[in-house]
This record gives structure tokens, C-alpha cells and sequence, in this order.
């Protein structure tokens, strides 16, 4: 059964429909292709790119699809995807004692034909997706951060206490919740090492983090057209796997090896 990661694809679903395709997961006709693979989308589905609504389809489309093959499509939460969902529900509460939710959301490459169009079914779909999965050994979350871990000290708590802030949609609390997930970089903390990956590991399970978030090109100073894998760091804790597809790096599903022992 075999294992793809796909980092943020940033409303970019013509360059996502292809690189499934060259992946073998999807058939000419866009359905699942995969079989019994499963395929786990890191975050951040809208915003920059000019169809998040498109990959949202995509996903809720490819679901059942997979399912019904004996494969699995899943995605996590990615601090975009809360944006959208808070600048439709309570586009004015604070995010910061300076902006908004919807100002944020406009400064981070919102695009108005994404929140326009969003649907209930999709916005209902969003807010019951998780903050943090593992698969195998893959602790699966969108940003590089330990702040999942001031939302529970287990994934079962964590994804229960983020599905709750998306339910309740309070204005005064909200914005200061999700802006947690906009931190970065603390698996590449210097003074600290791979202690910051070894601490969410230990308190989550998994052997191998894999986020997105941070991009490769920003992170690695890897120029977005050469981007084709992977990068591991963190004496092999962890995995980045956004590509910059809003950089203009090419979108690529990439296959999980298993976690070294």
C-alpha cells in the first residue's frame, strides 16, 4: 500500500490533476487511478493560485473514489485553509491587535473567487478535516511547529479541540488559536537541534514528521525549478515537502519510503 504526500497546492489544481496523473493515481478522466494507494494532501488548498476551490473538489471527489478501491485520499488543516474558513464566518475578529482574519487572509494571496464560491458542503468539509494524522510511522501536519501541542497532548485531542474552534467560530478567541499554526523553523532551531522533533514525536507517536508550510525554495535555498524531492533534516526526524508550487515549482506527489529503523 503505497504512501504519497502532497505539500500545499495553493489553488493550483490543473498542476495538481497532472502530477496525479504522471503518478499513476488518477486516469485520463481525472477519477482514481490509485488502487489500494493512499494519497494525504498537507494543508493549505486555496490562496495564490487561481482554483482553490477546484482542489477542494478534487479531494472530496477523490475520497470515495479511493475508499471504493480500497485506497485512501486525506488531507490535514493548513493555516490557509482556517483563513478562508474564518473570513467567511468572522472575517472580523482579530488575528493580531493590528488585523483581522480577512485582512490577513487578503495579505496572505487570498482570492475573492475562492471565498465566494465556497460552498456550505466544502466549508463543512474543511472543518471537520484534522490538524495532525499518522500514517505508518508519518506523523502527518502542515507546519513545522510544536504549537500543535498547545492544542492537546494527544492527536486524538488535538484534532477534537481544533474541530471544536472551527464549530464554535468564537471571534474573541479564534484568530489567536489559529495564528499558531502560522509558526515555522522550529525543527531547524540551532541551539536546540532535532530536540523540538524529537519532543512532538515522543508526545504523538510516529517515527518521521512531514510537513509542508515552510517551503523547500524559501527554506533551502533550493531554486523552485529544481525542486524534485524531498528534504530531509533534522537527523532524519523530519521531511519537508512543500515545493513552492506558488513559487513556481512543479507539484509533485511524493512516495514515502518506510522510516528507517
Amino acid at each position: 500500500m503505497a504512501l504519497y504526500v502532497i505539500g500545499d497546492t495553493h489553488g493550483h489544481r490543473a498542476q495538481v490533476t497532472e502530477a496525479l496523473r504522471e503518478a499513476g493515481l488518477l486516469d485520463a478522466g481525472g477519477s482514481w487511478a490509485g488502487g489500494d494507494a493512499r494519497l494525504w494532501f498537507l494543508g493549505d488548498l486555496t490562496d495564490r493560485g487561481p482554483d482553490g476551490i477546484g482542489v477542494i473538489d478534487l479531494i472530496m471527489t477523490l475520497q470515495p473514489q479511493a475508499a471504493a478501491a480500497g485506497g485512501e485520499v486525506g488531507c490535514v488543516l493548513g493555516n490557509h485553509d482556517l483563513l478562508i474558513y474564518g473570513s467567511r464566518y468572522i472575517p472580523d475578529a482579530p488575528i493580531t491587535a493590528e488585523r483581522t482574519i480577512i485582512q490577513s487572509w487578503a495579505l496572505n494571496g487570498g482570492q475573492g473567487t475562492d471565498l465566494e464560491g465556497l460552498t456550505d458542503a466544502q466549508l463543512a468539509w474543511l472543518a471537520a478535516l484534522p490538524a495532525v494524522a499518522l500514517v505508518d510511522d508519518n506523523l502527518l501536519i502542515h507546519a513545522d511547529t510544536t504549537a500543535y501541542l498547545e492544542f492537546g497532548d494527544t492527536i486524538e485531542e488535538i484534532n477534537a479541540t481544533v474541530r471544536q474552534m472551527m464549530a464554535d467560530r468564537d471571534p474573541a478567541t479564534f484568530g489567536g488559536q489559529m495564528r499558531l499554526i502560522f509558526r515555522r523553523f522550529e525543527f531547524l532551531d540551532r541551539a536546540t537541534g532535532p530536540g523540538r522533533a524529537r519532543q512532538l514525536l515522543d508526545r504523538l507517536g510516529g517515527r518521521r514528521i512531514v510537513h509542508g508550510h515552510s517551503t523547500i525554495p524559501e527554506t533551502f535555498a533550493v531554486p523552485p525549478a529544481e525542486v524534485d524531492a524531498p528534504v530531509v533534516y533534522a537527523d532524519g526526524l523530519v521531511m519537508s515537502v512543500d515545493t513552492g508550487i506558488a513559487l513556481g515549482a512543479r507539484c509533485v506527489p511524493f512516495e514515502l519510503t518506510p522510516v528507517p529503523a
